[in-house]
């Protein structure tokens, strides 16, 4: 079906407005090229002389614009992608989503895999969506990077682990990508006794194979809740089988060292966690690709934190003594978090730190990362406790908007049920997390 783009309001004296453009028009075609969604909007408009074909109350509309290479002329429509997310058509073995209980807000039920997303968010896809026509695209297009949930490169394999038929078919769009020369960054959500062991040899080696265009790739633990009745047998991997992995990827990464200059593959830190090993230094991590992973976050944290200590005289001009402030967090970076407390008040006066693990006991006390918790977790397992001054919380407890918890709690309802006390969402960087255990806000 022809997707109708709207647009619903213009940038006031942009260049869409002042070219006589109305709220309400139709855009159908940028220099004769439909106009499907924001990939051709954005691909079409880069012309410096370009023609709109519009509908005006169902008229045909020509409008000529001029313009720098990359202005945007300041068009709205009803939603970023133009029209509706794609969601996800397959039913992984480990999908999150999956494994929510009841009753939260719709909205975290959606399973998107929308190539679209991957390139302007940075979404992970599996490329089950997608037909020739639309790699053509992506390749004509030059949409780089692609992020890619590959899991596996055995095609029987990834059928199975994904329930699509197609799964294992379009693991032939990866060469075509990389052959023209898109980057490609992958990870693989790693399942005991599933797509582990010698599957993982032949994964990484499959997706070491496609550089340079391969830029990385995360292996991931699966991550498990209590929600699980009636959904495939999984296990969590126990502290040696996390150790073993960890060896595992990283000997291959070394191979991918010495061959290619960089290591390719990396572990998530939850691995390190479950493995009681230590994290690696931040040259291991190269640039990082792979953050949003997880994969170095806590190296990076310290890594800043550390910097940012060294100019510690200049904070402390606006720091009050004395300070007694709280974290909550999740298990698996309590440890870490908690280190960097002690540094900062043997430095600091005055300053007391209280680190509180906070379970998860709203999807289970398996998941141990910070994002999933709750607001009523918070709530529920701080009452009574000494906060201080003031309660710190990593920003990722929040979702995307930052406006409320997973469980639709706001921060000032936390705030409220912890007796007033004020509360303060913690982006994951060195220098905010300093400057919110010295009481310091960015207006001071």
């Amino acid at each position: 079906m022809k997707t109708v783009v709207k647009i619903c309001g213009l940038e006031p004296n942009g260049i869409a407005a002042r070219a006589g453009i109305r709220s309400g028009d139709v855009l159908e075609r940028i220099n004769g090229h439909e106009i499907r969604d924001v990939l051709d909007y954005r691909f079409y408009l880069t012309d410096t002389k370009v023609n709109l074909a519009l509908l005006r109350d169902g008229a045909p509309l020509e409008i000529r614009i001029k313009k720098q290479e990359y202005d945007d002329i300041g068009l709205e429509f009803e939603t970023p992608l133009m029209d509706k997310k794609h969601s996800c058509a397959n039913r992984c073995v480990f999908c999150f989503v999956d494994q929510l209980p009841k009753g939260m807000r719709e909205t975290l039920y959606f399973k998107d895999d929308d190539d679209r997303l991957s390139f302007l968010h940075g979404n992970y896809v599996t490329l089950t969506n997608l037909k020739d026509a639309d790699i053509e695209r992506l390749i004509t297009m030059h949409i780089s990077p692609v992020n890619v949930s590959v899991h596996t490169t055995n095609p029987e394999l990834r059928v199975k682990m994904m329930k699509n038929r197609r799964a294992g078919e379009v693991l032939a769009y990866l060469p075509r990508l990389a052959g023209a020369g898109i980057a490609l960054c992958t990870q693989i959500v790693l399942c005991k006794g599933l797509n582990d062991g010698a599957e993982l040899d032949r994964s990484m080696r499959d997706l070491a194979a496609l550089h340079p265009s391969l830029r990385s790739c995360a292996i991931v633990p699966v991550g498990l809740t209590k929600h699980r009745e009636g959904l495939y047998p999984l296990e969590l991997f126990s502290p040696e089988e996390a150790g073993a992995v960890i060896d595992q990827v990283n000997a291959f990464g070394d191979e991918c060292l010495q061959k290619y200059g960089t290591r390719l593959f990396y572990c998530a830190d939850e691995f390190y966690v479950k493995a009681c090993r230590p994290l690696p230094t931040e040259d291991f991590y190269e640039d990082y690709s792979q953050i949003e992973n997880g994969v170095g976050m806590l190296t990076s944290l310290a890594s800043e934190f550390d910097f940012e200590l060294d100019y510690l005289e200049d904070y402390l001009k606006d720091y009050r003594a004395p300070r007694t402030v709280s974290i909550a967090t999740g298990a698996a970076a309590f440890d870490h978090i908690s280190a960097l407390c002690r540094k900062v008040e043997a430095c600091v006066d005055g300053l007391t730190v209280h680190v509180y693990k906070i379970a998860n006991h709203f999807f289970g006390e398996t998941v141990t990362v910070a994002g999933l918790l709750t607001g009523k977790d918070v709530s529920e397992q701080l009452s009574g406790k000494d906060l201080g001054d003031e309660l710190l919380f990593p920003a990722v407890m929040l979702r995307a908007d930052g406006d409320v918890f997973l469980d639709d709690m706001s921060p000032s309802e936390l705030s409220q049920k912890l007796g007033g006390i004020p509360v303060r969402a913690c982006p994951s960087d060195g220098a905010e997390v300093l400057k919110a255990l010295l009481g310091i806000s960015d207006d001071q």
